[in-house]
């Protein structure tokens, strides 16, 4: 056990003579060393305009913990080297050799009131006076005198000094400080568990990732978003840069400014509803309804009366008067989905209600004005219907004034990436999780694959890939397929380790190859190169453009480019105190 109180004890250069002695500089290479710990001679300056930049930038809040935290690991580091000092004072030595680095090393002059300590009871108490802190000075130099204590990075280093010495939790408060306007700074240590407020001050030294919180951030607005916006599932933004997507998005632009009449075309799933929405969105009648109805859904008996609208008794069930859909759209857009399976009745009507610009309810003989632009979409070839006699011919050329092919799926892989990374983001909000994308045999998965149910197949398999994948995980090729591995390795001509199949490998197919052959294309090729590059520097941007033989900035804007995804890495350290408590054992 170890006791002193009374008459202040300065911290005495002659203390310091073998500690000076162990420091080196060396001419040659540049360096600077204390023992075996390289050193740097740094403007207190500088320092201090970092430290002002800092706050500025995350907060005096956030800037205090990741200060606290730098003087920590300064503090442990100091141990380490006070551990190898040679000299009688034992115990006293080890713990004084702190202080002593402190004041050597620039930071401040330290005086011990009290010290009493007994590592084997696990009791301790100090009392210190700084003077001359750098960091109370340059703090009140850069925003005054504040209201609370400024030495943040010197109690970080005193904590882990001290919890290092004594294989325990300590914690310092500054009970003084020269930056409120005092004369000298103050400290008070004790373990941890005798201070009441213990756990106000802990806090700032845990990691806390700026990063984490921002996607946090960035979740709940997409969740927000996503609950506020529309509630279908297909998302009102249209995604892909493929040429087959932007020729037909750029019909779709032109069509937006104008009333016409246009038919889409294209297979299920492939994002008709998403392109009439567009339209609807970008021109004049977007402040009006959007009534959207699926011809194939609905009865052939009930069509009418779903479109035009019916009179109470206009048939047995007619109860009560209702609009159709046509009035509901009045000053908008009616969008009729799959109108190859309209019959033809119907069709005739329709075609009127086109030409004349008026409705009759079922069962009523009153006229109705109605001001609706019209588009339609279907899957079927509505010239092969009107020569087999299912599909009248006026209606269709009504129909196809201004005609929009959107591509199927498989005809714009390129665009994969970006489609799936965007449900990812969408599922993961809804969720309530955090999915880091795709692994490279999934990602290969969904470009291998023919996608016959197109864009709304991509959206449910994304879906179940997020609810099976654990959270902060990456999504596999198995959670998204429902058939076997092996069945999987047969279709894409993969393995179970993701390598090429051996029908590849003896090929000699390579990355090389795949581009020649057209099965990948340049960007592809490009992403894959990427993404390889960045996990191997595990996520290290610059470390990935020195391999890949880029400058920071050409990685950074490939990627945007690309709109690829930058991994991220999990933090799992301890507590930095409790890692100190045992940095002595």
């Amino acid at each position: 056990m170890y006791k002193y109180s009374g008459k202040i004890r300065p911290i005495s250069e002659t203390n310091t003579e073998d500690l000076r002695a162990r420091l080196r500089f060396c001419s040659e290479t540049g360096q600077i060393w204390l023992h075996e710990h390289r050193m740097l001679l740094v403007h207190a300056e500088a320092q201090g305009s970092l430290r002002r930049e800092l706050i500025d930038t995350l907060g005096m809040d956030r800037a205090r913990g990741l200060l606290t935290r730098m003087g920590y690991a300064a503090g442990l580091r100091d141990f380490e080297l006070a551990r190898t000092r040679a000299g009688s004072d034992g115990d006293v030595g080890a713990f004084m050799a702190g202080p002593e680095l402190h004041m050597l090393e620039g930071i401040a002059r330290s005086s011990i009131i009290a010290l009493e300590y007994d590592r084997s009871a696990g009791t301790f108490y100090a009392d210190i006076i700084w003077d001359y802190s750098w960091e109370s000075e340059w703090h009140k130099h850069y925003h005054g005198t504040y209201t609370e204590p400024v030495c943040w990075s010197q109690v970080g280093y005193a904590c882990a000094y001290a919890s290092a010495f004594m294989g325990k939790p300590i914690l310092y408060k500054e009970v003084e400080c020269a930056g409120t306007g005092g004369s000298q700074c103050r400290i008070i240590g004790k373990p941890l568990e005798e201070w009441e407020d213990a756990a106000e001050y802990s806090r700032f030294f845990n990691k806390e990732s700026i990063a984490e919180q921002l996607i946090d951030l960035q979740t709940q607005v997409v969740q927000l978003r996503s609950a506020i916006g529309e509630k279908e599932k297909i998302p009102s933004d249209i995604i892909g840069n493929s040429p087959a997507f932007r020729a037909a998005y750029d019909l779709c632009q032109q069509a937006a400014a104008t009333q016409i009449t246009v038919l889409l075309l294209g297979e299920t799933g492939s994002g008709k509803e998403v392109f009439a929405r567009a339209l609807h969105n970008r021109g004049v009648r977007r402040n009006e309804s959007f009534i959207a109805i699926n011809c194939a859904a609905i009865p052939h008996d009930l069509v009418e009366s779903e479109l035009f609208g019916v009179e109470k008794g206009a048939f047995t069930g007619a109860l009560n008067s209702r609009p159709g859909r046509f009035e509901r759209a009045h000053g908008g857009t009616l969008f009729l989905d799959e109108i190859g399976d309209l019959p033809l009745s119907a069709q005739a009507k329709l075609l009127r209600v086109l030409q004349e610009g008026e409705i009759e309810r079922l069962g009523d003989d009153k006229v109705r004005k109605i001001d609706v632009r019209l588009v339609a979409a279907t899957n079927v070839d509505l010239k092969q219907l009107v020569k087999e006699g299912k599909f009248r011919s006026d209606l269709f050329y009504r129909l196809n004034a201004f005609q929009i092919d959107i591509p199927p799926l498989r005809k714009r892989k390129e665009d994969i990436p970006l489609i799936a990374n965007r449900y990812v983001e969408k599922y993961s909000a809804v969720h309530g999780k955090k999915i880091n994308g795709f692994t490279d045999k999934a990602m290969r998965g969904l470009l291998a694959y023919q996608w016959p149910g197109n864009i709304r197949e991509l959206m449910n398999m994304v879906e179940r890939g997020v609810i099976l994948t654990p959270n902060g995980g990456r999504i596999e090729l198995e959670q998204m397929f429902s058939a076997s591995e092996n069945a999987h390795a047969m279709e894409f001509g993969l393995q179970s380790n993701g390598s090429l199949g051996m029908d590849q490998a003896e090929g000699g197919m390579n990355l090389q190859d795949e581009v020649l052959n057209g099965t990948v294309s340049l960007d592809q090729a490009e992403a894959r190169l990427i993404e390889a590059a960045v996990q191997k520097a595990k996520g290290n941007l610059s470390a990935a453009a020195r391999i890949l033989g880029v400058t920071r900035p050409q990685l950074a804007y490939r990627l945007k480019r690309l709109q690829g995804e930058e991994p991220r890495r999990e933090d799992g350290a301890a507590p930095l105190m409790e890692a100190a408590a045992g940095a002595a054992q």
